[in-house]
């Protein structure tokens, strides 16, 4: 079930979001992963590069013209653009929910789809990297706040 959401003042504006959009892919054969999701919930002002989850013609596109390499997590191969800041794979890392589940699940913020905070909240549970643990406070506290308005808003 897709979600959607408003969009933080100067979303479409972030270079990276720019350079992906610029690509005219199809988006409902993408989401942003890894901390995309995080800039598109106001929880971040920046962020050094995004991870692209991709299907169908989207990832058909982006293997074309991107330089192919393999995720340091997953081993799968992953397309790297505009220097690797913009990386694509077909899949998330292993132990994640399917891409297809991922895309059509994802939240909508100025008509793209990021994954949804509680994957992104798995996602860095899982791989504690020193900059994943910086960001779960801000994921936790996030989630509660919503589960705390969707408890608050049904007894309405």
């Amino acid at each position: 079930m897709t979600h959607y959401r408003g969009s933080p003042s100067g979303l479409l504006e972030h270079p990276l979001i720019r350079r992906l959009t610029a690509m005219h892919l199809d988006p409902n054969d993408y989401v942003i992963f890894g901390s995309g999701p995080l800039l598109a919930h106001g929880l971040r002002h920046s962020v050094s590069d995004l991870d692209v989850v991709a299907r169908n013609r989207g990832w058909d596109r982006v293997h074309d013209l991107g330089h192919h390499g393999r995720g340091r997590y997953s081993g799968h191969m992953i397309v790297s653009l505009w220097g690797g800041r913009l990386q694509f794979s077909q899949q998330w890392i292993p132990g994640a929910r399917q891409a297809d589940e991922l895309i059509d699940d994802a939240d909508i913020f100025a008509g793209l789809r990021f994954a949804r905070l509680q994957d992104v909240l798995a996602y860095k549970m899982r791989l504690r990297r020193p900059k994943d643990l910086l960001d779960l406070p801000t994921l936790l506290g996030r989630l509660q706040e919503e589960a705390s308005y969707g408890t608050y808003a049904s007894s309405q």
